[in-house]
């Protein structure tokens, strides 16, 4: 019969769920003999910090023996870390800087 419509032909609209990319937090890690100075400037290169915000975190690090540099989608904060460690070897200093799930 035309205009009639068989149900159980119809398909039923789903939402997607769509779940965004696990978020990645670069951690620097405290150590006795990287300067002040260079983590600053780390800071301040690589994760676009003002000299206020790096002294800050820089000192966070000192402090705590670790702070969270910035959250990021997994291969930028792959890079970020792989960045800030050659640069560190680069300048001689044995400054650690790692990744975790947030």
């Amino acid at each position: 019969m035309p205009g009639k419509v068989d149900e159980s032909t119809l398909l039923e609209a789903h939402e997607s769920k769509i779940k965004p990319p696990p978020l990645f937090k670069v951690i620097l890690l405290n150590d006795d003999f990287t300067p002040m100075d260079f983590v600053v400037t780390v800071l301040e290169r690589f994760f676009a910090k003002n000299r206020e915000q790096a002294t800050q975190l820089m000192l966070k690090v000192h402090r705590e023996g670790a702070a969270v540099c910035g959250v990021y989608p997994k291969d930028i904060a792959e890079t970020k870390v792989e960045q800030v460690i050659a640069f560190a070897r680069e300048h001689q200093h044995p400054l650690q800087c790692v990744m975790e799930e947030s």
